[in-house]
């Protein structure tokens, strides 16, 4: 008579717990959603980042596009870095905390050289406050403005928040330049 080894039906069970395991589908969904989920979730929010800095950056160029409209008929004579800067901020109206994160530069553009504002943007750091270049400019001369804006990412981790160009270590820059000439009359 054979000899009862219970290690054998043990190693049996398991084995054939192991087949059946190996050929049920019925985890199969939930597999494919926790591997694809957080990819769809990383689209989801680029894609809202993207739409968020992309109002607000329409907004600042609609904002001012206006009000340089508004310095170039001389509205304001004259003009002061905190009118602009105010109705900048007014008009933009999506921009966070706008008066302490927005920088306006007004220069005159030198008729002998034609140098324009330097390309390296200057924008207002939260933490140190900076003196804005403003300067009216006169009559028939040619103005260049810059506004920069510094807003907060909403998710840092994602695949946009990854690739933009940080300020200050945890702000984004966006940038509005625009150009006029002083009317007759309305520099100042």
């Amino acid at each position: 008579m054979p000899k009862f080894d219970p290690s054998s039906t043990r190693l049996g069970a398991v084995a054939a717990r192991l087949r059946r395991f190996r050929k049920a589908d019925n985890g199969s969904s939930t597999i494919e959603f926790v591997i694809l989920f957080p990819i769809f979730i990383i689209i989801f929010m680029s894609c809202f980042e993207a739409g968020m800095l992309m109002t607000r950056q329409v907004m600042l160029e609609r904002a001012v596009d206006l009000s340089v409209r508004d310095l170039r008929l001389g509205h304001w004579t004259p003009p002061t870095h905190d009118e602009i800067k105010k109705t900048i901020c007014n008009r933009a109206g999506i921009i966070p905390d706008c008066m302490n994160a927005l920088l306006v530069e007004l220069q005159p553009v030198s008729k002998s050289t034609w140098t324009p504002l330097p390309p390296q943007v200057t924008c207002q750091d939260k933490s140190n406050p900076i003196t804005p270049a403003f300067a009216g400019g006169a009559e028939n001369e040619m103005m260049i403005v810059r506004a920069c804006a510094i807003t907060k990412p909403w998710f840092y981790a994602t695949g946009l928040g990854l690739k933009l160009p940080l300020v200050d270590g945890e702000h984004y820059a966006i940038v509005s330049s625009s150009a006029f000439v002083n009317e007759p009359g309305a520099g100042g």
